[in-house]
């Protein structure tokens, strides 16, 4: 492009306020802030102009008039300038159909909030609430009182309270605690979980000195008790919750670790993590420890996620003896770290739930896909294979894509249950018009979006995270995405 021609196209770029009042009266931008609109016209002009100093603008470009290349269609970039602004105002968190199998799906948020929290988050939501006013006593209350008798019946736990998320409980305990002494720690629990969280950076930012003990295999009690110092103020487990080390192991029991924090008048701490409230071997899966079986193993404080294999929402809890829970509480970190009432509604909901353990599993989404039997994944793959050959034959697309199943695995996920699979019935989708990787791709940016995983060159949807409704929704992109190819 000459020199002449560039100049002639940058002169032919409208000006903002030009392009404002060809849109003004356009039902099109009705809903749509003023202020996006502007900032909206400036980007596509922007991009224009871009473009045109690049020399990639011409008669080829879609600005341009078909015929005269030096005319700059005003209409295109009003439709652009729409574009642009829908995108900026669309939300950007939005729901996603989780495929994978993979049930704590970290990525995805995590667990699914239970019918009844979602009521109560609306009920509270909506008006004014004793968030902390004690309407007995007609005088400030304390935010916790709205979990901690339940946390407490439920574990077997003096006190209790909850704060933003895990991390930060493990924190606030830590800088409570043993601000500017030791915590001694085997080295192979010295775990890092999703973002980098690592517990010796915790550590170290909650004011404490890390004291490694043993060897990342094997670690004994004796180890523990020759490390213990004066400035020794806290005995830490964690419970290694996303990784296991097998062969030559060996680890001291909580009980034990008790006993000696009490010989030598030490609090006890372990960091649950997933913090699973039921024994879930009952029903297929592996046994992990549950919060109840910490407590009564003589931890004084411990710590655990609201958001992992308790169903629930984000949160970090902490249960333990009266004395250690009153100290925590009264750290002014805890203000800066404490939980919401949208939280606090949703969380007291869950754990009334696990009142009645069978409502806790067949109302807490989390819990029903974990314990979801093996055969109600053949029953629900089966129909939605049904479903999606029905659909493709009617469009007489049958011949872009082969259906099927396959035994697979489902994860936990959520960093709990390490390297445990929970046996599952996939549906296979072999496209014959695209790649698989290509129908992942188009699956993912879908709306809403259909997030699965690729097995053997094979698009897979495991049923057990499926909601209700979803695979529907799954089935009718399936055939619009094939019919377009």
């Amino acid at each position: 492009m000459t020199n002449n021609n560039i100049q002639t196209l940058l002169r032919e770029i409208p000006g903002v306020d030009s392009l404002l009042e060809k849109i003004k009266n356009s039902p099109d931008f009705k809903n749509i802030p003023l202020s996006v609109v502007k900032s909206s016209i400036r980007e596509v002009l922007e991009r224009i102009r871009t473009s045109i100093l690049n020399g990639v603008i011409g008669e080829k470009e879609v600005y341009c008039d078909a015929i005269n290349d030096k005319v700059i269609l005003h209409e295109k970039i009003i439709q652009d300038v729409l574009i642009y602004a829908k995108e900026t105002i669309a939300p950007r968190l939005v729901p996603t159909i989780n495929a994978t199998g993979v049930v704590l799906h970290t990525n995805l948020g995590r667990s699914l909030l239970c019918q009844d929290a979602l009521e109560r988050i609306n009920q509270i939501a909506a008006g004014f609430s004793n968030l902390e006013f004690d309407i007995k006593k007609g005088k400030r209350g304390e935010r916790y009182s709205a979990i901690e008798q339940i946390l407490c019946e439920l574990t077997g736990a003096e006190s209790a309270m909850a704060v933003n998320n895990n991390a930060g409980a493990v924190f606030l305990c830590l800088n409570t605690l043993a601000r500017d002494c030791e915590v001694v720690v085997s080295r192979g629990e010295l775990v890092e979980i999703g973002g980098s969280f690592r517990i010796p950076d915790v550590m170290e930012k909650s004011g404490c000195k890390l004291k490694e003990v043993g060897t990342t295999n094997r670690t004994h009690l004796r180890d523990y008790e020759s490390a213990i110092i004066d400035k020794t103020a806290l005995l830490l487990k964690v419970h290694t919750s996303n990784y296991t080390i097998e062969g030559f192991t060996a680890s001291v029991p909580l009980t034990e670790l008790a006993l000696l924090g009490k010989k030598h008048n030490l609090p006890v701490m372990e960091d649950l993590g997933s913090g699973s409230l039921i024994d879930l071997s009952k029903y297929g899966l592996a046994r992990e420890p549950t919060v109840s079986d910490v407590v009564l193993s003589g931890a004084d404080v411990v710590t655990f996620s609201g958001d992992k294999l308790l169903g629930g929402p984000q949160a970090g809890l902490i249960v333990g003896r009266a004395d250690v829970i009153k100290r925590i509480k009264s750290n002014p970190l805890t203000r800066a770290l404490r939980i919401d009432k949208l939280t606090l509604a949703a969380l007291e909901a869950t754990l009334n739930l696990y009142r009645d353990e069978m409502q806790a599993i067949k109302k807490i989404p989390t819990l029903r896909m974990l314990t979801m039997p093996f055969d109600e994944t053949v029953e629900r793959a089966n129909k939605l294979i049904n479903d999606i050959n029905l659909k493709i034959e009617s469009m007489g697309i049958e011949d872009r894509v082969v259906v099927g199943y396959a035994d697979l695995s489902s994860r936990t996920g959520g960093g709990s249950y390490p390297e445990y699979s929970i046996p599952s019935r996939c549906v296979t989708i072999d496209p014959k018009s695209i790649s698989a990787s290509l129908l992942e791709k188009k699956m993912r940016l879908y709306k809403p979006s259909i997030i699965g995983r690729i097995d053997n060159n094979r698009f897979i949807v495991d049923p057990r995270t499926l909601q209700k409704g979803e695979d529907q929704i799954i089935c009718n992109a399936l055939a619009d995405i094939l019919n377009r190819e």
